[in-house]
């Protein structure tokens, strides 16, 4: 919980006045920051300067078409991702490439690595003092490597294939040949990898190709031992014989039956026309024959001289009766021949036939052979595929041997890798850079005394003025009764003064919650509103000596709170208890001093009486955010305040006078608690409230 002091509300800060400052001392802060610089300018002059170059590589394919394997294009092999190349980069930076490199150099004798062998007294000294740790037990060639890695940096460039190696040295030439000595190392530990690489291929291939060499002899013996066992011949087209002769004797037997078909369609067209006495001359058979082509050649002579003879003679004339008896015996004839070869279109058929029946049962034995050979076929094609798959392993690793081979032979090797940038020797070394330093130290010093300057003048108060638009007028005092009996105590009994220990004043009061430790203190005031002024005393005077300190009204009319705030009419402790209100609400600042308090409330005090439960958890969270809570709980009793007592709490009574009220209360309490103590406000001035504000 935050709550605002009441200074805040009364000052504000004199911009001005405040940066008038750095004007009244600009002397002194340019002086603090001239001679920061001279410091730094001269620290910087006499440094040991340092060098650093830089060597890139470019991770690339340097197959090129003319050597790149059988079967492999350009863009079979993908480029190296972000994980590739930086998988690079971690082999740059290994151990055996870092170790060649500083062996090749001797960095163990150089002076700039010697201090990591030999540290000097400034380092024996931050040794001792544990500000650095204690190396000497490790090897000094780590220790060396150690000190290697620490001013070698290998990154890759961003979105690219670029890897940058850098090295700063004390010695320019060094930072120099050092990049580009483990560029040299990275790629020839790479083509040592891949010479590693081809050398265990090509012993792995050489024994395989051996053992497939027998297993393809061994699968092709098994599948010619079984075509033979099998009786499974090849005919043309790589196609078993009886699958063949199965075919052929189909395309036979097709044609036989369309011929017989032929035939006996022929032979029936030929009975017909035999037996209906139509005319033959449109059978292609009969036209076929020589003799009745002759006998139809001799009718179309007879025929002829019928007609000439015809035109002399008359149709009962015996050379035209003879000729036409020449006629009729020429279609006997005719008939008589086409009846032969109607007989033997029909021996044709019927040989037809007997050449179906015989392809038929022929077929029916290939169909029997052919089911035979189908189910050898299955275990026969089994074995051709294992002999071909032991084969083409066979042919596969031979072709990789050979290129393994003449690659080794060959001593070609390329490396995905060139150098594109080697490092060159700097001319001017990158650290120390004089006038930069010089410059920010400079900038940073007149900075920084600028800030302090400002902060004195914050925390000194001289940069405050009363806050505009708002006049306090001035507040009136009232002098406390003094008590009757000595300064700073009280008689409290008829027969008998009360200790020393049990009454003393305000300030004596705080010191002891100051002192004690005390979270809570809970006031008891029999004499009424008047008395409650104690609390608020101890409260201020508790606040003065630098603790956090919440005072809480519990009185009625809100005695204690009022002489406090500015307004009567805030939430306080019962608009918490009947949560109408937020502890940032409640709480509020003391006009006086940086004490915080929580007045009575503007909520009803039935209802909050209603959860008076709430209180002691209330109190309890309060008591968590600050080191004292004060409770001024008006003239309350023993079993009263029994729900707010807890460890580490105080129990004090305000009393202005030895009244009976004040005896009786004493009694009261010291019945049911110790360590009472009688707190009286002696001559402390109470101011009053004031009664208005009035406008600037």
């Amino acid at each position: 919980m935050s709550a605002m002091s009441s200074t805040a509300s009364d000052v504000d800060v004199d911009l001005g006045r405040l940066f008038a400052s750095l004007l009244r001392d600009w002397k002194r802060i340019l002086v603090v920051a001239v001679a920061l610089s001279a410091l730094a300018f001269a620290l910087a002059s006499i440094a040991t300067p340092h060098y650093k170059a830089e060597t890139r590589l470019l991770i690339e394919a340097r197959e090129s078409v003319f050597t790149r394997p059988q079967g492999e294009n350009a863009d079979s092999r993908p480029m190296l991702d972000e994980e590739g190349v930086a998988s690079q980069v971690e082999m740059i930076t290994s151990n055996d490439i870092l170790k060649d490199i500083a062996r090749k150099f001797d960095l163990a004798s150089l002076p700039e690595f010697e201090k990591a062998i030999n540290p000097s007294l400034l380092g024996r000294l931050l040794i001792m003092v544990g500000l650095k740790s204690d190396t000497s037990g490790v090897p000094a060639e780590e220790r060396v490597l150690e000190a290697f890695r620490e001013k070698l940096s290998v990154y890759r460039v961003e979105k690219s294939r670029v890897i940058a190696i850098e090295f700063s040295s004390e010695d320019p030439r060094l930072a120099a040949e050092i990049p580009n000595a483990i560029a040299d190392a990275y790629l020839a530990f790479s083509r040592d990898a891949k010479q590693q690489s081809n050398s265990a291929a090509t012993e792995w291939l050489e024994p395989e190709i051996q053992a497939l060499t027998a297993r393809v002899k061994e699968a092709e013996a098994r599948v010619a031992a079984f075509r033979s066992q099998s009786d499974l011949l090849v005919g043309q087209n790589n196609s078993a014989l009886a699958t063949q002769q199965l075919s052929e004797l189909s395309t036979e037997l097709s044609r036989t039956r369309a011929n017989r078909a032929a035939a006996e369609a022929n032979a029936e067209s030929v009975r017909l026309a035999i037996e209906s006495g139509g005319s033959l001359d449109a059978f292609p058979d009969v036209l076929s024959s020589d003799l009745i082509q002759r006998l139809r050649e001799r009718e179309v002579q007879l025929r002829a001289d019928v007609a000439d003879l015809s035109t002399t003679l008359l149709d009962n004339h015996p050379r035209i009766r003879a000729m036409r008896a020449q006629l009729a015996d020429l279609d006997r004839q005719v008939t008589a021949e086409a009846g032969k070869i109607l007989q033997s279109l029909r021996k044709t058929a019927d040989s037809a036939k007997l050449r179906e029946d015989q392809l038929v049962a022929d077929l029916n034995r290939l169909k029997a052979e052919s089911s035979r050979v189908g189910e050898k076929e299955v275990e026969l094609r089994a074995l051709e595929r294992e002999a071909a798959a032991q084969r083409d392993l066979l042919e596969s690793y031979l072709a990789r041997y050979r290129e393994a081979a003449s690659r080794r032979d060959g001593n070609y090797l390329p490396v995905d890798a060139r150098v594109f940038s080697p490092a060159l020797v700097p001319l001017e070394p990158y650290f120390p850079k004089v006038i930069p330093i010089a410059g920010a130290t400079f900038a940073a010093s007149l900075l920084l005394m600028s800030i302090g300057v400002l902060l004195r003048e914050l925390f000194s108060g001289r940069a405050m003025r009363p806050a505009e638009g708002r006049l306090v007028e001035p507040v009136d005092e009232v002098r406390m009764p003094e008590p009757p009996v000595g300064e700073g105590s009280m008689a409290l009994s008829g027969t008998a003064e009360a200790p020393d220990d049990d009454e003393m004043s305000v300030a004596a009061a705080a010191e002891r919650l100051v002192a004690g430790g005390a979270s809570r203190a809970l006031f008891i005031s029999p004499e009424g509103d008047e008395a409650a002024a104690s609390a608020v005393l101890v409260a201020r005077a508790v606040a003065d000596a630098g603790l956090r300190v919440l005072l809480i009204d519990l009185t009625r009319t809100g005695a204690a709170s009022r002489p406090m705030l500015d307004g009567e009419e805030l939430p306080g402790i019962t608009d918490l208890l009947a949560g109408t209100a937020e502890f940032v609400d409640a709480i509020h600042a003391d006009r006086y001093s940086d004490c915080h308090v929580i007045p009575v409330g503007e909520a009803d005090q039935r209802q909050a009486m209603r959860a008076v439960e709430r209180l002691p958890a209330i109190v309890d969270t309060l008591g968590a955010a600050y080191d004292v809570v004060i409770i001024e709980c008006g003239p309350a009793g023993a079993a009263s305040i029994r729900r707010l007592v807890s460890e580490g709490t105080e129990i004090l009574v305000s009393a202005l006078e030895p009244v009976e009220e004040v005896l009786r209360a004493r009694d009261d309490l010291a019945s049911s608690y110790d360590g009472l103590t009688l707190v009286t406000p002696g001559d402390h001035l109470f101011p009053l409230p004031p009664d208005r504000t009035v406008a600037a």
